[in-house]
């Protein structure tokens, strides 16, 4: 079983911000594949199951905060005996250009402190992390990644999402190389 997660931060006011775009691509899975959430509070998460190209999933949504997603993810990776090969993290990146997205096999946690938290909790970072670039505002990160998308800036985060679904389902069934392959040089300017 591949247990897909997609960081953010639990709650309406953090909804439509760039640092919960990894909430939206899991919802998006879910819908793709009619999963339906249901809270898990032993492991302060959402959680569905499906079957995706196949492939039978777990999707998470940490109810921590995004510094403490490790805190969710670690007990659900190790309760369902997967590997951290089996674990599939998609979250933002403030240093991806918005409209990009990148697939990356392990790794240091790139100053992203829920990525961070994982590495710490799993005592590991051999996991497969789909980052959607949400770009940066250099004089105010923390206002630009909890700020609500402007219009554009919403078009190419939904354009992400909908690819980064595509992204996991490749990683599930072929394998993160082959989805780098696919999907590395993608761009959602050049997607009309």
């Amino acid at each position: 079983m591949k247990v897909i997660v997609g960081l953010g931060n639990p709650g309406a006011q953090y909804a439509n911000t760039p640092h919960s775009v990894g909430f939206e691509a899991v919802d998006a899975i879910a819908s793709a594949i009619g999963a339906a959430w249901e809270n898990k509070k032993a492991f302060s998460c959402l959680m569905a199951k499906g079957i995706l190209d196949g492939v039978p999933v777990l999707l998470v949504k940490p109810q921590t905060f995004m510094n403490l997603s490790g805190d969710s993810v670690a007990p659900v990776v190790k309760y369902h005996n997967a590997t951290n090969e089996d674990l599939i993290v998609i979250q933002d990146d403030i240093d991806l250009a918005a409209g990009r997205i990148r697939i990356r096999k392990g790794g240091s946690c790139g100053g992203h402190n829920g990525i961070r938290n994982i590495i710490e909790r799993l005592g590991s970072s051999s996991f497969t992390r789909v980052k959607i670039g949400v770009g940066k505002d250099k004089s105010n990160v923390i206002g630009h990644v909890l700020g609500k998308f402007d219009p554009a800036s919403r078009s190419l985060a939904d354009q992400c999402v909908a690819i980064s679904v595509k992204a996991a389902a490749t990683i599930v069934k072929e394998g993160a190389d082959k989805a780098m392959n696919l999907y590395n040089g993608w761009s959602a300017n050049s997607v009309s």
